[in-house]
């Protein structure tokens, strides 16, 4: 039994699938699936139900998942105080981050980053906010990036950046003509929202006050800022996008996007960490990289912003 054994298996069971596990991991396929396999024969028993799909544990695998785990999140504990006594920059760092801030944020700072530290292995998992709790709870990212809310006391908050949110308005709805938005236009809009169970959404709509968007959820049951931004630029609806996806829009798209009316609802954006994590000389360079990437006005919360 190996710990690379143990570190294949846990990819297995976090992504359910042994192709993605192995570009996880950084090997081919065949490689992971036969050192599994020797484990499964050193053991004399199965750990994953390969008839299924998503691949999923055995019963008794789910144990030996949960033992390889504590296992290894021991053995980085070992590893991650002694680079933190060298105030080491190499090693590896697993990042989860909310796929509403992943394509607006991730561009800015990671092809910088992993040119600028090539000894240090970087890897990101986009992941919800429940989610990523449970996975710094558990050890499998070492930090995450996701919006502020109640419920975090648990976890270490590394404050990053305060960005606003923006309305971004079809030319054909009757509030394309006005220069500012108030919330309380929404409220007869079809408002393009992600379903409940996203802090993006359930933040907006606790700030407006209204129970939710009928219309569109009706319409659509499942999506991303992305989906709802070509529904908008289609002539349907108004959507809410973050601050800082306006860098990526093109003239035309820039037409579309209105601000709010003061005070301008507005997120903050933080690292979390477990208590216990102990390289803060990486994270603190991880941390001023990513906030170094970002226009500096973001750093701090004007008196015209609520954050939500």
């Amino acid at each position: 039994m190996t710990l690379q054994q143990l570190e294949y298996i846990i990819a297995v069971d976090r992504l359910r699938h042994f192709t993605k596990a192995a570009e996880y991991c950084r090997v081919t396929q065949p490689t992971l699936s036969a050192m599994i396999q020797k484990l499964e024969e050193e053991l004399d028993t199965r750990i994953f139900d390969r008839s299924q799909q998503p691949v999923v544990p055995t019963p008794i695998g789910v144990h030996i998942i949960e033992q390889a785990r504590e296992a290894i999140v021991q053995i980085n504990r070992i590893k991650n105080m002694v680079e933190e006594e060298k105030h080491s920059l190499s090693g590896s760092f697993t990042l989860g981050i909310l796929p509403t801030i992943a394509p607006y944020l991730l561009p800015r700072f990671f092809p910088q980053l992993s040119k600028k530290y090539p000894q240090l292995d970087f890897r990101v998992i986009e992941m919800k906010t429940a989610d990523m709790k449970v996975a710094l709870t558990k050890g499998d990212i070492d930090a995450g990036i996701l919006a502020s809310l109640p419920g975090l006391e648990d976890f270490n908050i590394h404050h990053i950046l305060y960005e606003k949110y923006y309305a971004y308005i079809s030319r054909n709805s009757p509030l394309f003509g006005n220069k500012i938005i108030r919330v309380a236009d929404l409220a007869n809009e079809l408002l393009w929202m992600l379903d409940q169970g996203h802090c993006f959404r359930d933040q907006f709509v606790k700030f407006c006050q209204f129970k939710s968007a009928q219309a569109s959820q009706q319409a659509y049951q499942l999506g991303s800022i992305e989906t709802f931004m070509r529904m908008v630029e289609s002539g349907r609806g108004t959507t809410v996008i973050p601050e800082l996806a306006l860098s990526q829009l093109n003239e035309s798209q820039q037409e579309l996007v209105r601000p709010f009316a003061i005070p301008t609802p507005s997120r903050q954006i933080v690292m979390l960490t477990a208590k216990n994590y102990v390289r803060h000389t990486l994270l603190n360079v991880i941390t001023k990289e990513i906030q170094g990437c970002v226009p500096a006005e973001l750093l701090s919360l004007k008196p015209t912003q609520k954050v939500i």
